[in-house]
């Protein structure tokens, strides 16, 4: 074998290394859909407690993002990597038996600050080992497709898990996974690092935190609590944060985010694109997913059976996007398939009682639209950054995501629910917990769905149908305007052409290898 194709065959052993973390830190999202009851019988946490449960993990990963990717570039991508995924394990293990909900919410925080180091690890390192722009596209699309498995497999794994052993066993899942990336990682993945770089600044570590968690807080209990003062206070406080850490770096001679990527009108374009993507795609899986199980009233391992055609789509389109850009512009690949995804916002818009196949169908369109831009996308914001600073356009890429997952389920489940209450008429003569629970949402209701009179749990699936056409709809306005930036202003973006050799010599240059 030539060493040209001995190197692009350790190159993509070590994508296959990759994919490992990438799909745990995809399932960690979800697993928990279906855990989460047999989890509260045991440790019987407060309804507070179970949300932060929940949420603990999304809310630390999303604050120090930027921080891990910025620390890759400073001490070597792999090296965090290795720390990352066994710090993951080692906690995953404390999670699985923690004896009580406090302890469970600690260990879920301690998750999402070790899977923070594992994203933009993950993702710069593919950059790196493909500095080839085809070849460096098609692995993303492995990449993304790989993260989006791993989301879609959570809930199906849990109850799995959760109906032969116990809840625990559910975040045991990282510890084999973890012991084959620490075993492999060394002999396939190349160490990356930046030679240039300085050491890292404290003080925009602390902004950059209180810049984010605020607004990442404030996200996530909108759809709970409302808008209320906390909710103001945590916005304005992180938007002040923001606007400081950003001159901040304006600055500082070495940065822990190169604000300077933002002139880029590409790299700042396909953020956007990102950004409105993901909420459409969040606030859809977590409106569909509630709909096969709670209207259509499906178990979750037949709604996780409706949901395979989806991924397939997704798959399909992550992988064929990046070859199919050889061809064409990039910008006009994901315009073009965001216009076609809204075929499925409209079944979604327009289906009603019975129509799980409408609805999966629905789904598999909006999943069509993330694969394209999950890939090309992403590949766009970190081919823009040099190779000394893809780990800070990777952790941009990714929190940006996080937000978009974030705001979709914020905003399109609480006007689901705002849709719900308003459409739901309740008789007069239930007693208050009935009342109570049918006027909170249709989970509430279809817990105490034996006590209610005949056909008021059929109307309160009407009226969460409702809910979800509306919410489908305004989603498929933010994809249309995403569309319109695409074909706006990606559509400069060149075709993928293969790396001139001067090219993957700077790459070269730019990094340390070890």
């Amino acid at each position: 074998m030539n060493r040209p194709a001995a190197a692009a065959s350790r190159a993509w052993a070590g994508m296959a290394v990759l994919a490992l973390p990438t799909f745990l830190l995809g399932l960690d999202v979800t697993v928990l859909y279906l855990v989460l009851p047999a989890l509260a019988a045991d440790l019987t946490p407060s309804a507070t407690q179970a949300l932060w449960i929940m949420d603990a993990y999304g809310f630390l990963l999303a604050g120090f993002l930027v921080t891990m990717g910025t620390l890759g570039d400073r001490i070597g991508r792999r090296r965090l990597l290795m720390i990352g995924i066994a710090a993951f394990a080692a906690v995953s293990v404390f999670a699985a038996f923690a004896p009580s909900a406090e302890t469970l919410i600690a260990a879920r925080a301690l998750l999402g600050v070790a899977g923070a180091t594992l994203m933009p690890s993950t993702l710069s390192l593919v950059s790196n080992m493909f500095p080839d722009p085809r070849r460096r596209a098609v692995a993303i699309g492995v990449w993304a497709t790989m993260f989006a498995g791993g989301m879609a497999a959570g809930p199906i794994l849990g109850g799995v898990l959760v109906d032969s052993l116990w809840w625990g066993a559910a975040f045991l899942v990282a510890v084999p996974i973890a012991l084959i990336v620490l075993l492999l990682g060394r002999v396939f993945l190349p160490e990356y690092r930046n030679p240039r770089g300085g050491r890292l600044d404290m003080a925009s570590v602390a902004l950059s935190l209180t810049a984010i968690l605020p607004i990442v807080y404030a996200i996530k209990h909108v759809t709970a609590d409302g808008l209320d003062a906390a909710i103001i206070v945590a916005v304005t406080v992180g938007a002040l944060a923001a606007t400081v850490f950003w001159r901040r770096q304006l600055r500082l001679r070495d940065p822990l985010l190169d604000v300077s990527l933002f002139r880029s009108k590409a790299f700042s374009a396909a953020l956007a694109v990102l950004l409105l993507g993901l909420v459409g795609v969040g606030g859809s899986m977590y409106l569909v997913t509630q709909y096969l199980q709670l209207v259509e009233g499906l178990s979750p391992f037949t709604a996780g059976l409706w949901m395979a055609p989806p991924a397939m789509a997704m798959f399909g389109a992550a992988i064929g996007a990046p070859l199919l850009a050889r061809r064409i512009r990039p910008g006009y690949i994901m315009g073009g398939t965001l216009a076609v995804s809204l075929i499925g916002y409209v079944l979604l818009a327009t289906a009603g009682l019975d129509a799980e196949l409408p609805v999966a169908l629905g789904f598999a369109f909006v999943y069509l639209g993330l694969g394209a831009i999950a890939a090309l996308g992403t590949d766009i914001v970190v081919g823009a950054a040099p190779a000394a600073s893809s780990g800070s356009a990777a952790s941009l890429s990714e929190t940006v995501q996080e937000l978009g997952l974030a705001v979709g389920v914020a905003i399109l489940g609480s006007l689901t629910t705002a849709v719900y209450r308003s459409q739901l008429a309740v008789p007069s003569g239930l007693s208050t917990d009935q009342d109570a629970a049918l006027r909170d949402g249709l989970s509430t209701a279809a817990a105490v769905a034996n006590e209610l009179p005949p056909g008021l749990l059929v109307d309160a699936q009407r009226a969460f149908t409702t809910g979800l056409n509306i919410a489908s709809a305004v989603a498929g306005l933010a994809i249309a305007i995403a569309a319109a930036v695409c074909l706006r202003m990606l559509r400069h973006v060149p075709k993928l052409e293969s790396a001139q050799p001067d090219a993957a010599a700077g790459v070269a240059e730019g990094s340390t290898t070890l």
